[in-house]
């Protein structure tokens, strides 16, 4: 584990794993820790992946300012581990709510970029939500699995404030594509209660103007993969391609079966899939 001091004097940990190009991956959760990232499908074999912990979590110092939890002031976190690195440029890869952390980044940051890779990711700095009505259809496509009516009363109980681990494991089978034991071992890979604070500020209020967001990621000269898993329910594959129909530059790659971790359901697809996007020249 090594660390690095951030923008406002915080000591940040990050750690590497695998040999080759470095890839930086963000975790999301909000507030989950890499570990649950593993070495993504194998994409360790070819690549050396950079793995930070969120301020507030893991080996990351606690802020004094629980408001630099916010979304856009992580993304300043983000440049100052480039820095660390001394990477003049860099590939990014941001899994679910980091997401809008890496999307305020490029924004912010267009030069720094080589390759974004967005895996099954938030984008709310976009001014995309799922409405309640499309993940409520989202998880209606899943209704023929065993486990439906129990993690459909689960969602519900979420939904109505119920944030206990009993009700949240209940409902988990929704992000997989396959609720088997190699799922349930992963579920809770990374979570701890540290992340509540995370969770309770990223989305705070000034967090994000989508238009400025928009703005700026019209220029941004990098290529972009908006990743979805064909069972996820969050972003759903129709949602992921929203994003890219407003950027003609990006390109999307749907995987079959694939939930809200598509490196677990077929490592083999998820590795192809990002190796060869990461392999293409920029420009």
């Amino acid at each position: 584990m090594a660390h690095f001091t951030s923008w406002d004097g915080i000591r940040l940990g990050y750690r590497r794993a695998g040999h080759g190009r470095p890839l930086v991956c963000l975790p999301g959760g909000p507030g989950r820790t890499p570990d649950y990232l593993g070495d993504l499908g194998g994409l360790a074999g070819t690549r050396e992946l950079i793995l930070p912990d969120t301020r507030g979590t893991g080996a990351s110092e606690v802020p004094a300012d629980p408001g630099t939890f916010r979304c856009d002031r992580l993304a300043q976190d983000v440049e100052a581990l480039r820095a660390e690195l001394g990477l003049a440029r860099m590939d990014l890869l941001a899994h679910s709510a980091a997401g809008s952390v890496a999307l305020l980044y490029a924004a912010a940051h267009p030069g720094r970029i080589d390759h974004l890779v967005l895996v099954t990711p938030g984008l709310r700095a976009l001014g995309l939500e799922l409405t309640g009505e499309e993940q409520q259809a989202a998880m209606r496509r899943r209704s023929a699995e065993p486990w439906y009516p129990a993690a459909a009363a689960a969602a519900q109980a979420a939904e109505a404030g119920d944030d206990s681990d009993q009700t949240r494991l209940a409902y988990l089978p929704f992000f997989y594509g396959r609720w088997d034991e190699a799922a349930r071992a992963h579920a809770f890979v990374g979570m701890s209660e540290r992340a509540r604070p995370v969770r309770a500020g990223m989305y705070c209020d000034g967090a994000f103007d989508p238009p400025v967001t928009r703005a700026a990621l019209a220029g941004l000269a990098a290529p972009v993969l908006v990743f979805a898993g064909e069972a996820d329910i969050g972003p759903t594959p129709e949602f992921a391609a929203e994003a890219v129909r407003l950027f003609p530059g990006w390109s999307l790659a749907v995987q079959p079966g694939a939930g809200h971790f598509p490196w677990l359901d077929d490592p083999a697809w998820f590795t192809a899939a990002v190796t060869a996007f990461l392999d293409d020249p920029p420009g």
